[in-house]
């Protein structure tokens, strides 16, 4: 969390120096952008008092007391940027489109810079995104270029592709297949079902709650009885033990070299075609029941029908589209888990 504070004295020599009063500009505002910039420039961390220094002295703090000044609605700094500004706005619509159709956006620009839309009461200029890092003039140059760019491609959206036979039609990409992949989707889908019967069945379960059955490890925890950092570690731990036995798998039944190993996995990864990792996982109710055989009898058949069925039907359909009934599984979930606990 950053904690660091401009200095008063640094925020009033910078105010002087973009003579901010010529604008009525309060102080405060000024700071408020000042701090908004630095905060944006060292967003990873805190800076030290020379690398602060270094960049408070780096901004066009005259254009940002402007930029501040028009977004708080002052007349005297909105005739100053229109006298100034327009001419080169203009200049720049006409050389991003000769025919003139550029000119309007300048138009429309001068809306959103005054800040028509509001919310929650309050004008929302589109000065605030201003923070003094280039010069204004050039700033305005580039929103100007980027929403040219946005109207070219959302009329280009709507343009009617062009037919096969004509002359404007794009070519079809070649596709082409690696004679290997065929036979290296199958190895895969044999070492990887191999690998995956091989697991401990709370580890296959927690397997399937996240890659097949889309859960968070939040809702894996809380079904499982873990911590979400521990059911994090636990699928990590089993990601690693998964390829080490398909890597064993493949250098011991086929014989295959360490390249041939990395080739496999890479086009595979490529392109995994029918390889469908649900299925391999195996289904719900089968990993409930072996969850229910690890823990004993008692627990055996709760975690079986909660863990196997429960998160079978409920997270694989009801929680991934009614947030209402997602709850209330979480919740039966949760209060089983307390039940069970109680009774051991």
């Amino acid at each position: 969390m950053v904690t660091w504070r401009l200095d008063q004295a640094s925020v009033e020599w910078l105010y002087r120096k973009a003579r901010a009063d010529r604008w009525a500009l309060p102080l405060e505002t000024f700071a408020a952008a000042l701090e908004s910039s630095a905060r944006r420039a060292f967003a990873a961390g805190s800076p030290d008092t020379n690398e602060l220094e270094h960049y408070l002295t780096s901004l066009h703090v005259e254009d940002l007391a402007l930029a501040c000044a028009c977004a708080e609605g002052s007349e005297p700094a909105w005739e100053h940027f229109i006298r100034e500004h327009r001419p080169a706005l203009y200049r720049a619509a006409s050389a991003i489109d000769p025919s003139g159709g550029a000119r309007d956006l300048v138009d429309s620009l001068y809306g959103e810079l005054f800040g028509l839309s509001e919310r929650d009461g309050e004008r929302r200029s589109h000065f605030r995104y201003f923070h003094g890092r280039s010069s204004l003039a050039t700033w305005l140059r580039a929103v100007l270029s980027q929403r040219h760019v946005d109207r070219l491609r959302t009329v280009r959206r709507l343009d009617p592709l062009p037919a096969d036979e004509a002359p404007g039609a794009l070519p079809s990409a070649e596709v082409t297949v690696d004679p290997k992949w065929a036979s290296y989707v199958r190895l895969m889908r044999q070492a990887m079902t191999a690998a995956v019967a091989a697991l401990a069945p709370r580890d296959r379960l927690r397997v399937r709650c996240y890659y097949a059955q889309n859960l968070t490890l939040v809702q894996i925890g809380r079904t499982l009885g873990e911590s979400e950092a521990t059911a994090s570690r636990h699928l990590a731990r089993t990601r690693r033990d998964i390829r080490a036995r398909v890597e064993r798998h493949f250098r011991d039944q086929h014989r295959m070299s360490e390249a041939e190993i990395s080739e496999c996995f890479a086009l595979v990864i490529s392109d995994s075609g029918s390889l469908d990792l649900a299925a391999l996982l195996g289904s719900g109710s089968e990993l409930g029941s072996e969850s229910g055989s690890e823990s004993g009898s008692e627990s055996g058949s709760e975690s079986g029908s909660e863990s196997g069925s429960e998160l079978g039907s409920e997270s694989g359909s009801e929680l991934g589209s009614d947030p209402t009934r997602k709850k209330v599984a979480q919740d039966r979930s949760i209060s089983k888990e307390s039940s069970r606990a109680g009774r051991k």
